[in-house]
Parts: structure tokens; sequence; C-alpha cells
């Protein structure tokens, strides 16, 4: 059977983007893959991310991506949920993987290139991302990986540095592919500012577990569409954030009279909203008042995480012992 795996940044509070990007799919992915689904929250990625980064943060960020899982509806007992750092395999294989890994090919990297043309002093782990990123996956002899299609690029690194070491080590890990969640958009940010990212602060993201009133104090500050000055001027759904949200959170009758009607100023931008908050309230409300069940027992959450790492180090172990024989490191 494929085993699929996919990790997601505790850089900031879990989001909408993450929740139709990705932590959907993780749920429908172990109700099909069961126990060969592994799912980490990266950790050691955060750290590459200069900006939103911060030690005092982090564990409790980590946890909080943890509870905004199992709240959606990922049961751990049913995958492998896990801590990327609590696996040290993790580090180990990317140590190897840097070796075979030409700083060229690390450069020509497009979100490497983005990221560091916004720094002042580029760290080195932003360089070596992707590489951490294909020990991640190889790590578990991954087939399969649920990604956005930002990490194609990524992806093709993984499968490159899988035939480096198989030419050179002989035959171990496959060449995974990437699984794109079709459903997903590309979320714009609710600053209208390109894509939501927690990298970008909170003024970017409706938080997953963010209050409802809070939701809405950002939804209406939202810009709309920008030649839509006057409530009687007729505005184009297609240029509007507002209505990229309505395809996520409203029914398709609602969808189709925004779609009319804002064409014709037949609603105005403020009552667009209000409908858009009225699907936004039936999503997201079922989804923290399980985060506020679970909130109540960190143990529980804590123990799932170790327990998650316990399996995660199960399937690693004898990788890497495998990989250790191959490449050549004495044994005691």
């Amino acid at each position: 059977m494929s085993r699929v795996f996919s990790g997601i940044q505790p850089t900031g509070q879990p989001h909408i983007g993450n929740y139709f990007g990705a932590m959907r799919n993780y749920v429908s992915l172990g109700e099909q893959y069961g126990k060969n689904s592994i799912y980490c929250v990266v950790d050691l990625h955060a750290l590459t991310n200069p900006a939103a980064f911060d030690p005092r943060l982090l564990a409790q960020r980590t946890f909080e991506m943890a509870l905004a899982n199992f709240a959606v509806g990922l049961d751990p007992s049913k995958v492998v949920f896990f801590v990327q750092s609590h696996v040290p395999e993790h580090q180990e294989l990317s140590w190897i993987f840097t070796n075979l890994t030409p700083v060229g090919e690390l450069e020509r990297m497009t979100q490497y290139k983005d990221k560091a043309g916004q720094l002042e002093s580029v760290p080195a782990g932003l360089l070596m991302y992707p590489v951490l990123m294909a020990a991640d996956i190889l790590l578990y002899k991954a087939d399969t990986v649920p990604v956005g299609e930002d990490q194609t690029q990524h992806i093709e690194l993984t499968r490159e540095i899988a035939r480096r070491f198989n030419h050179t080590f002989g035959e171990t890990f496959p060449e995974p592919k990437a699984v794109y969640n079709k459903d997903a958009l590309r979320i714009p940010g609710v600053d209208g500012h390109g894509k939501m990212s927690k990298s970008k602060g909170e003024n970017s993201t409706l938080g997953l577990l963010e209050p409802l009133d809070a939701v809405w104090q950002k939804l209406r500050a939202a810009p709309t569409d920008p030649a839509r000055v006057r409530r009687t001027d007729p505005g184009n759904p297609d240029v509007c954030l507002i209505f990229d949200y309505h395809k996520l959170f409203s029914d398709l009758p609602i969808i189709e009279m925004v779609n009319v009607e804002c064409r014709r100023a037949g609603i105005g931008c403020v009552d667009c909203k209000k409908k858009l908050m009225e699907g936004v309230t039936v999503a997201l409300s079922p989804i923290q008042e399980r985060a506020a069940e679970l909130a109540q027992h960190p143990d529980d959450i804590r123990d799932a995480l170790a327990q998650g790492a316990k399996e995660a180090r199960a399937i690693a172990a004898p990788v890497m012992a495998e990989v250790r024989e191959k490449v050549g490191f004495l044994k005691l």
C-alpha cells in the first residue's frame, strides 16, 4: 500500500488556508490509508523563518497546531501524527542528503530566492530547507506527498535526491509523487496582499481558532473590488477576495446570488460580507467547540504526540539502520 507523508509548519496560528489546503485532506487521506498516513508538525522547518520564529512561542504554536488538527477531525489513533523534532532521525538523514546535494540546485529553488530576497541576512537553514523536507519524506519511504502547488519544485528535488542516493549507495528510496488537493484554492490573505500566510502575521490570516468576533472585524475591513467605490457601482466578484471566501464557506445558492447581485449592484459589500460571515460561523463553530474541549485535557494531546513519535521512530529506525550500513558508518 502507498505511504503518505506531509508536514505542517507551526510558525503562527492555524488559519483557514491550512484547513482548506492541508488539514481537511489529512483527515480524508487518514481514513483511506490509516497508519500509512504519516503527518508531523515541522517545528525544525519553522526555525528557517526569522520573521516567524519566536523561541517563546514555538512550543505553544506546535501544541496549538496539533490541537487544531485533532479539532478538525484527525484521529491520532488512526494515523501517525507527531512533532518533527521528537524524531531525531530527520536531522541525521538530512545531513547525509546535504552532502549529496549541490549548492547550485538549492540556490535555484524559487521559494529560496523569493524568501532570501526579503532578508538582510540569509540563514543557511533557509537554503537547506528542501533537503530537510526530502529527509522528512524519504525517511518513511513515502511515495505520496499531499502538497500545495508551490511545493512542486521541492518534490522534484526530493525525487532527484532519492535517485542520487540510490545511484551512489544502492536502491533504497522510492521517488515520491506530489498529490494536489484539487478542492483547495490559492487562498488570498485577508489583507488583500498575496497568499494567506502565517509568516506575514495575523493581519493576513483568518485564524481557525480565532474568536468569531475577531474574524468578523477582519472581514469587515477586508478590501473588495477596488473599482466599486459607491454602493450603486456594479462590482466584479472575480477580483474580490470576499467572493473567493464565499466559494469556501457559502452554499451554492449564496455563491450564485452574490455572483449575480454584485455585478448589478444588487447587494452591497457590507451585506455580502455578512452573508459570508454566516457561512464562516457554521463552518468554524464546531471546530472551535471541539478545540475548547480538547484544550481542557492538554496531557491527552501530549500523550498522543508521544505515541505518534514512538510509531514514527519504529518506521524511521530501520530505514536509518539501512542507510548507515549503505553509507559505510562504523558499527559498534
